[in-house]
C-alpha cells in the first residue's frame, strides 16, 4: 500500500485496510511521516516513511519505486494536500490539483491487477457552480504537465485561495472518473470521497484562520449537527477498497455529514 500524506484520514483508511501489507507512508515532512509510520507500527502495521513531495513529479516517481521494492502496488490512499488557510493559490493549484493528477496517473501505470485506489478530495469541489463540458473534459483528460496551462486556472481567474481549493477538489473528481477507465484496463479501480468538515489538525488551522467562523457555522447548520471524523471517512473507504466495493469505480462519495445539502437548500 502507499499512503501519501501523513494525517488523521490517510492513517485511519491505511489501519482499516493495510493489515498484512508493507505501506510506505510518503509525506512532504519526514517527521509527520516518520510519526504516522511509528503509531502504525507499533500498532502491529509494517510501515516505512518516505519524503515525498505532491507536487513533483520526480518525487512521486521516486516514491513508487521506493514501493515496489517491496511487491506489487495493491492499494494508493492519497489523502495528501493543503488547505485554503494553509497555502497560497499557486501551492493549492501544484499540490492538490497538479500532484493528484500525476499521482493518480502513475500508480495506475503500476497498479496490479485486483488493485484499489482512493483519493481524498473535499466537499468544496461540490460548492463550486457547474462548469462547461469541455473545461471538465479538460480538467478529467488534459496531460497533467499541461493542466495548470488551463485558462480557468490562471490568476485573473481565481479570486483567492478557497477558490482554487474548490477548482482543484473539481479536478480531482473528474481525473478520478478518466483514471477509472485506465485503471480498468489492469483490472483495478480508483475512486473518490469528498470529506466535509473532519476533524484533524488541517481542519484545526482552518478553525483558528480567517473563515473559521464560517466552517463552525457550516457544521453547526448541517443535518448532523457537528464536524465528522477520520474514522467515518474511513468506514466509506472500507467499503470502497473491499470486494463489497468492487462494482464501484470512477464515483466520487460526499461525507459530510448533510453539510453540501443544507448550503443548497437548508435555511
Amino acid at each position: 500500500m502507499i499512503l501519501t500524506g501523513a494525517g488523521q484520514i490517510g492513517m485511519a483508511i491505511a489501519r482499516r485496510m493495510g493489515a498484512g501489507m508493507k505501506i510506505v507512508i510518503g509525506d512532504k515532512c519526514p517527521e509527520n511521516a516518520e510519526a504516522i509510520a511509528g503509531t502504525m507500527a507499533r500498532a502491529g502495521f509494517d510501515t516505512v516513511a518516505v519524503e515525498m513531495d505532491l507536487a513533483s513529479r520526480e518525487s512521486i516517481l521516486s516514491l513508487i519505486d521506493a514501493s515496489r521494492q517491496y511487491g506489487q502496488i495493491a492499494m494508493l490512499v492519497n489523502a495528501a494536500g493543503v488547505s485554503p488557510s494553509q497555502a497560497s493559490v499557486e501551492t493549492i493549484l501544484r499540490v492538490d490539483l497538479y500532484g493528484t493528477a500525476v499521482l493518480l496517473e502513475e500508480v495506475g501505470k503500476v497498479i496490479c491487477d485486483g488493485g484499489v485506489g482512493v483519493t481524498v478530495s473535499s466537499q468544496s469541489g461540490h460548492r463550486l457552480p457547474a462548469l462547461d463540458a469541455e473545461t471538465d473534459r479538460l480538467l478529467a483528460c488534459m496531460p497533467p504537465d499541461d493542466l495548470l496551462s488551463l485558462e480557468i486556472l490562471q490568476p485573473g481567474n481565481i479570486r483567492d485561495s478557497l477558490h482554487a481549493y474548490q477548482l482543484a477538489k473539481r479536478c480531482n473528481v473528474k481525473r478520478v472518473m478518466a483514471e477509472a477507465v485506465k485503471w480498468g484496463r489492469r483490472g483495478a479501480r480508483i475512486n473518490s470521497i469528498s470529506p466535509g468538515i473532519i476533524v484533524t489538525p488541517l481542519a484545526l488551522d482552518e478553525f483558528n484562520g480567517p473563515r473559521g467562523d464560517f466552517y463552525r457555522d457550516m457544521f453547526a447548520k448541517s443535518p448532523a449537527g457537528r464536524p465528522g471524523t477520520a474514522d467515518e471517512v474511513a468506514n466509506v473507504a472500507e467499503l470502497l477498497m473491499s470486494t463489497r466495493g468492487a462494482f464501484v469505480t470512477g464515483s466520487d462519495f460526499l461525507v459530510d455529514g448533510g453539510a453540501t445539502a443544507a448550503y443548497f437548500y437548508g435555511d
